[in-house]
């Protein structure tokens, strides 16, 4: 293979991985300003550039496009990570700090998160998008919650921070005017209840 051949067939697979940048760029911005029931195959190809055959090159169907962009979305806007609670010793401050991580994930995300939560259960992509990220907080809730495994005041702290730790949570707060030190505040009062 001549070194201008190699050449070309470089260019051609970076154009087309960037046409495939296009449509999930186009998809992300579509499902957080209309929704994922709106956003069509036309509005995504409209919004990319491309023509609706070069979106189904690229994306068989529905799913994969949707695939596409929460997986990207979720790359970009990973949730909060254990290094910003674990060394606190303090398991009330290690809860709050945990809460405090999540409030400022969901301030600047929460417009993916609205859609998700509000129109997921029906794309079986996001639905399982949804069951995994709980898992992942039920599991987070588990390590904060403070006293005695087993207990009924763990049992009671567990799904206390679970819940906390939730968006549909945080969105209540939110829509009610608390602001994120209010909100740790509160559910610090909830815990207090819960172990008492």
């Amino acid at each position: 293979m001549t070194q201008k051949r190699r050449y070309k067939m470089g260019r051609r697979a970076q154009a087309q991985e960037e046409t495939r940048q296009r449509i999930v760029e186009a998809t992300m911005a579509l499902h957080e300003e209309v929704g994922l029931r709106a956003t069509s195959i036309c509005a995504i190809a409209e919004r990319a550039g491309v023509q609706r055959l070069t979106v189904y090159r690229h994306f068989p169907d529905d799913a994969a496009v949707f695939s596409a962009c929460t997986g990207e979305w979720s790359r970009r806007n990973p949730a909060p990570g254990p290094e910003l609670w674990q060394g606190i010793d303090d398991p009330a401050k290690r809860v709050s700090a945990a809460l405090a991580a999540y409030y400022r994930y969901y301030a600047g995300t929460h417009r993916m998160w609205s859609v998700a939560h509000r129109e997921g259960h029906e794309v079986a992509v996001v639905r399982q998008v949804l069951v995994e990220y709980d898992q992942s907080l039920a599991a987070l809730a588990r390590s904060l919650a403070p006293g005695r495994r087993g207990s009924k005041a763990y049992k009671r702290s567990v799904a206390t921070i679970h819940h906390a730790l939730s968006f549909p949570a945080w969105e209540l707060m939110q829509r009610q005017g608390l602001d994120d030190g209010e909100k740790v505040a509160l559910v610090a009062g909830w815990l207090v209840g819960a172990t008492g």
